[in-house]
């Protein structure tokens, strides 16, 4: 075997729109080449010229996956963030609302810094004062940011570096601007209109805009949210449909497992996640839904939304493998293990013979899975049982 590198990213050398079609017209001779890569590259350009039309007219258009492009996207609502990583091609680097502060709002910023220290002072009397190494440094500080943003809006603007295939840059255009021109839009996508618009106009000024390559010829449309026409059945086997509730907040952390299939519906009522660690306190949980119900119109990231989590067994795992660990965010630790619990029984009644391999990963956190060795060792007890409240 010979390996051959033909591409790279260089920094600051930023390829044309006319390099990407060349490069995409050489890949698309590969089917029927004669001989080599080499002579592909050395043909007639005329030659490849018609190959690009001609692979461009007829929907192929695969070869134009070769090419990516990365793009810095400032001030972008964290909701439509996630309507772009929802769409699964692509890798990004997104402004953390866990661990840094947000620009919200006026009155946003209010309520936010309210419950930032209501929730410092919480995480300081049932975890600080123990000497804890876990919690030592700023930990705190992060923790009790990670809660507090579930106030903050879906609108919040972020920013992010959003690296993306030629092709999949133009398709999302398309399903963009079908989304804007749908009637009947349901409130999310009709609320995130004019971010849509903005966002096409910026990548019709970007050189890499071809508007052939926005045309999908399978219909495919942005798959975030789903028509609450559409049904869903739970189902747990080789492969397994999950169905449940959860915030924003833990469907943008859930999403990023591109192994799975996820979607949304929105809820006919408001309804608000509930830190766990205010739930000995029957003031301050109601205060705290009282806080978000004030919120409801711009959908908080606390907001609830029902979640349908596709995917094979295998990749079940590699999420548990992700999950079950003190650092991973406390909401998407305990759904994952509400799953576990549904699918290591439901395989059980079958009598199927992954039950006992799924029971093994039932025991705590990640760190006592058979065989795994953490590198970074937490010392909290609470998180490796999985009892902890933050």
């Amino acid at each position: 075997m010979k390996i051959s590198v033909v591409a790279t990213t260089n920094t600051k050398q930023f390829a044309t729109k006319e390099d990407f079609e060349n490069f995409s017209g050489h890949a698309a001779g590969i089917c029927y080449m004669k001989d080599n890569f080499s002579t592909i590259e050395q043909e007639d350009v005329e030659k490849t010229k018609r190959r690009i039309a001609q692979t461009k007219n007829s929907g192929h258009h695969s070869v134009y996956d070769h090419e990516m492009v990365s793009l810095y996207l400032e001030d972008i609502p964290k909701a439509l963030a996630m309507v772009l990583n929802n769409e699964q091609m692509y890798t990004t680097s997104e402004k953390s609302a866990r661990y840094t502060k947000m620009v919200p709002t006026e009155a946003e910023q209010k309520l936010y810094d309210k419950w930032l220290q209501i929730f410092k002072n919480k995480i300081t009397e049932a975890y600080g004062n123990k000497g804890l190494k876990f919690f030592e440094g700023n930990k705190i500080e992060k923790l009790a940011q990670e809660n507090a943003r579930y106030l903050l809006s879906v609108f919040t603007p972020t920013s992010m570096m959003y690296t993306v295939s030629y092709r999949q840059l133009n398709y999302l255009y398309g399903f963009l601007k079908q989304e804007i021109e749908r009637e009947n839009q349901n409130a999310l996508y009709t609320a995130l209109k004019p971010a849509m618009e903005d966002l096409c106009e910026a990548i019709e000024n970007l050189d890499y805009f071809d508007e052939t390559l926005t045309q999908n010829g399978k219909l495919r449309t942005l798959s975030l949210v789903t028509p609450s026409s559409r049904i869903f059945v739970p189902t747990y086997g080789d492969t397994y449909t999950a169905i449940y509730k959860g915030s924003f907040a833990q469907y943008a952390q859930a999403q990023r497992h591109r192994t799975l299939n996820y979607t949304m519906q929105l809820l006919e009522k408001p309804e608000f996640y509930v830190p766990p660690i205010l739930k000995d306190d029957a003031d301050l949980m109601q205060e705290w839904v009282k806080d978000c119900n004030q919120q409801a119109e711009t959908f908080p990231q606390g907001m609830l939304v029902q979640f349908v989590e596709r995917g094979t067994l295998e990749n079940f795992i590699l999420k548990l493998m992700e999950r079950k660990c003190s650092c991973a965010q406390l909401e998407i630790n305990q759904q994952v293990n509400q799953t576990l619990k549904e699918y290591a029984q439901a395989l059980e009644e079958q009598g199927h013979p992954m039950a006992e391999e799924l029971k093994k990963y039932t025991k705590g956190a990640r760190c006592t899975f058979p065989g795994y060795t953490c590198s970074t060792p937490c010392g909290f007890a609470e998180g490796i049982n999985e009892t902890r409240k933050i």
